[in-house]
């Protein structure tokens, strides 16, 4: 028996220390206890290399603690040669979205990537939809709360579509 395609998902933020490796860590969860493990490729990456090799923030460990996740991913950049080993990669905001979208078109040249680019609220169905997930650094821990809220909603949904094929973004 063949086995199915490997879907390969790539969560994006800033310096990958608050908002994707937290995706990352709830939907690995949720993948896991649906019993897809073996049918997901899950990563997280930030734009910048500031943080490279650390540990998630404290606050969003502490977090996602609460919640029953571990986050024990060490930030990286994202590489070019992600654009084409991920079938979808969700930006954490809109300016991460825009900065992946010019990287690719600057630094692609004849490569044809194959991953789909989406901002990760894309694909919501209620007024979460298109919106910003922010980044907490800067806020209390109220604004690390709301992350959590957004991410768990988004990574149900992100599943749901993943699952049955049905993966829109809005920028297609």
């Amino acid at each position: 028996m063949k086995n199915p395609k490997l879907i390969r998902v790539l969560f994006v933020c800033l310096g990958n220390i608050c908002r994707s490796p937290a995706a990352h860590a709830v939907f690995q969860a949720m993948v896991n206890m649906a019993g897809l493990g073996e049918k997901f490729q899950i990563d997280s990456a930030g734009i910048l290399d500031y943080h490279q090799g650390e540990l998630p923030d404290p606050r969003m460990q502490q977090t996602a603690k609460k919640r029953g996740y571990v986050l024990d991913h060490r930030s990286r950049p994202i590489a070019l040669a992600d654009f084409s080993s991920y079938d979808v990669i969700l930006a954490m905001d809109r300016d991460i979205l825009r900065t992946l979208q010019e990287l690719l078109e600057s630094k692609a040249n004849n490569r044809t990537p194959t991953a789909k680019i989406c901002l990760f609220t894309d694909f919501l169905q209620n007024s979460h939809r298109g919106i910003d997930v922010p980044d907490p650094y800067w806020s209390g821990q109220e604004g690390f709360e709301h992350v959590m809220d957004l991410i768990e909603e988004g990574c149900e949904a992100l599943l749901e579509a993943l699952t049955q094929g049905a993966l829109s973004c809005e920028r297609e």
